[in-house]
């Protein structure tokens, strides 16, 4: 998943997505303890895909965050 696919996305969504990866991690987790895990790299996409999910959430919060600080500085 590439950072610009995720600029597209809502909050919602974004948050949606993260909690799917998260329990595709620990199934890919539980796979890799019991042997039958075939795509071991899968491990670490899942986990930068969920670091890019994180960065894009912090930052729409961010967002939101500055333009409920100005907002009242505006109508002064």
């Amino acid at each position: 998943m590439k950072f610009s696919e995720l600029k597209d996305l809502t909050l919602q969504e974004l948050l949606a997505k993260s909690r799917e990866l998260r329990q595709e991690l620990f199934n890919l987790r539980l796979q890799q303890a019991s042997g039958q895990l075939e795509k071991p790299h899968r491990i670490r996409q899942i986990r930068r895909d969920i670091a890019r999910i994180e960065t894009r959430i912090t930052q729409l919060r961010r967002q939101l965050e500055n333009k409920q600080a100005n907002a009242p500085a505006q109508s002064k």
